[in-house]
């Protein structure tokens, strides 16, 4: 027998707002942490340098990535939370044209002008501030942010991702280690892009594609910064 709940959990919305902060945290993170590792080693001739530049990022990002998020997603909050607040006033000081909207909404999405006024009506009577917002704001629970939620997950991603090529920079040769690096962070972000594609539902071909072209420039440029002003740090 199906269910809503079984209905639900066969498909992937409902993951896609802390999905996305951990996809964006773990992204950043290698990239990010590879980027800088690969910049300081293509100019330097010890590993000193380069673990304490790549420590410092990884630190600094996953706080930076966790605050950002937060006061993001935070921002979005208050926003939800305003529109809300209007669309509560205005029910109280104008129904009938609420109503008229609301039926205006129906009627564009396919139902017949009689329908979609007994639908709104209908609706109203149940929960009229819960219809609007779900209807014309376009707010539910699926889609609402949590800037909690958004900032741990990108926090921790960040640094779960930026100790990859911290651990390149640990145990490789310092003689041509943005190699290394590079071909490690490859690795994993090819594995990052399957693992989100596989956890959303989506194509992981396109999500490998998109997520190892995009790498592969921010390193390349990174590394071409290290060798241009050669200087041995």
């Amino acid at each position: 027998m199906i269910t809503i709940d079984n209905y639900l959990d066969s498909h992937y919305i409902h993951r896609s707002n802390w999905l996305r902060a951990a996809v964006l945290g773990a992204n950043d993170g290698i990239i990010s942490v590879s980027s800088l590792a690969i910049g300081i080693a293509a100019a330097s001739t010890s590993r000193d340098p380069i673990l304490l530049a790549t420590v410092a990022g990884l630190v600094a990002g996953a706080l930076s990535m966790a605050a950002g998020e937060y006061v993001s997603v935070g921002s979005q909050t208050d926003i939800e939370k305003a529109d809300i607040e209007r669309e509560r006033q205005e029910l109280e000081a104008m129904p009938e044209a609420e109503l008229r909207i609301l039926a205006e909404i129906y009627e564009r999405r396919g139902l017949k002008k009689e329908t979609a006024l007994q639908v709104a009506k209908e609706l109203t009577e149940t929960n009229a501030l819960a219809t609007h917002v779900r209807d014309e704001l376009g707010i539910n629970e699926l889609s609402q942010a949590n800037p909690i939620q958004a900032a741990f997950a990108s926090g921790a991603a960040f640094m779960v991702g930026g100790l990859l090529p911290l651990l390149v920079t640990i145990f490789a040769p310092v003689y041509n280690m943005e190699y290394f690096l590079y071909g490690f962070t490859i690795l994993s972000l090819i594995a990052l892009g399957a693992v989100s594609a596989k956890t959303g539902g989506s194509s992981k071909r396109k999500a490998v594609v998109r997520i190892v072209v995009w790498g592969t420039i921010a390193m390349g440029l990174s590394a071409f910064v290290g060798y241009i002003f050669d200087i041995n740090v």
